[in-house]
């Protein structure tokens, strides 16, 4: 596995009312979710790099208000017309 270090303010973690650890799970979730979001991984993928499971995932998804779904109403609308 691959580590990356951030520099932070020691504030940041009480500002948050996070541990470092919890920051960097929080963190991670958040990327995993607007990858997912601007279509650069899948589901799978997501789950994956984060390390959660899918209904956590899901969960993420409802937090940072980001659908599930990544049709587009055009998509979706050509679909239907295709029959």
């Amino acid at each position: 596995m691959i580590q990356i270090q951030l520099n932070l303010p020691e504030g940041a973690f009480s500002a948050l009312r996070s541990t470092p650890e919890e920051f960097a799970q929080e963190l991670l979730i958040a990327g995993v979710v607007k990858w997912y979001e601007i279509g650069m991984i899948s589901q799978s993928k997501a789950v994956e790099i984060a390390g959660i499971s899918r209904q956590s995932f899901l969960q993420a998804l409802e937090r940072f208000g980001v659908s599930p779904f990544q049709t587009t109403l055009e998509e979706l609308t050509e679909e239907i017309n295709r029959g």
